[in-house]
């Protein structure tokens, strides 16, 4: 059985763009011309009304008008022939709608896992001639490797991040925040943060996650600050962060995209036993961070 990973994100969807209209674009799939290859999503499953809803696919890489090398038997030779929608590269993934959670399969010199948010993003928007439609694809952090570069900072002098309300699910520690956008009736909210003092930002985001990790039902003495709220926001995929710091004499900058939390699971898997799998691992997210609907 080969294994490949699996990267964990949530769908941020603005715009018109809501949890049906998602799920139709991926089901019936436009076919999007990016560069010199045709961009799709093949062998659909849409279980969005069973009991444990997902919708299953594969992101399909393919060449209008491929090259295969096929073998002439009378001649003993190696031939070039042609082959129409040669397919290049797919990546099966599944989306589960109580989430907002896509996991999707890295494939190497094909669809890495920088590549798939970008097409899967062309797809649905495509779906809809791009009018008034939005659709983002957030890495979910992996809070230990975060936290682990974070810490390797000897201070931090810039925090930023922009972030989305998210539907369902929210995070307990950022849930002010939560409600503060929702109040505000904003789509989207941006901060930044930064000093040129040698101390540093003045900031409990470490103290933060580092409490969470450690006991999910962790209630801070105070209500975390609007920026520390928004990067605990981002981390959980519902945005994007960043931190630049100062390690000895050099600048470094963290962003939560490159903590992404990923799993092992089969290459070629059954809509089902990827949808199992990828439901308990969000479900596992929600419980070490304690997030509520």
């Amino acid at each position: 059985m080969r294994r490949g990973r699996y990267y964990m994100a949530r769908v941020i969807k603005l715009g018109e763009l809501n949890q049906t209209k998602l799920i139709n674009a991926i089901v019936n799939a436009p076919t999007v011309p990016i560069g010199q290859f045709e961009w799709t999503i093949t062998d659909v499953v849409d279980r969005r009304d069973s009991t444990a809803p997902y919708v299953f696919g594969n992101l399909a890489k393919y060449s209008r008008e491929g090259k295969v090398k096929i073998v002439d038997e009378a001649g003993k030779h190696q031939l070039q022939a042609r082959a129409q929608n040669l397919l290049e590269a797919s990546a099966p993934f599944v989306y589960l709608p109580q989430f907002s959670g896509l996991a999707f399969l890295h494939v190497w010199d094909g669809i890495q896992e920088d590549i798939f948010p970008r097409r899967f993003k062309a797809i649905i928007e495509g779906a809809y001639d791009n009018f008034f439609v939005d659709c983002t694809v957030e890495p979910v952090v992996d809070y230990r490797a975060f936290l682990q570069k974070l810490s390797s900072l000897d201070r931090i002098i810039e925090l930023s991040a922009k972030v989305h309300p998210p539907n369902p699910l929210f995070g307990r520690l950022w849930q002010s925040l939560d409600g503060y956008v929702k109040k505000r009736q904003a789509e989207e909210i941006s901060v930044r943060e930064k000093t040129e003092r040698t101390s540093g930002l003045s900031t409990q985001l470490l103290t933060l996650m580092q409490k969470i990790l450690e006991d999910p039902r962790y209630v801070p003495t105070q209500t975390p600050d609007i920026t520390d709220a928004a990067m605990l926001m981002a981390a959980d995929g519902y945005g994007s962060g960043k931190a630049v710091g100062i390690e000895g004499t050099h600048e470094v900058i963290v962003r939560t995209s490159e903590s992404q939390k990923s799993f092992l699971f089969e290459k070629e898997p059954t809509p089902e036993s990827l949808a199992n799998a990828a439901k308990a691992q969000f479900e596992r997210v929600s419980n070490e961070r304690d997030m509520k609907h």
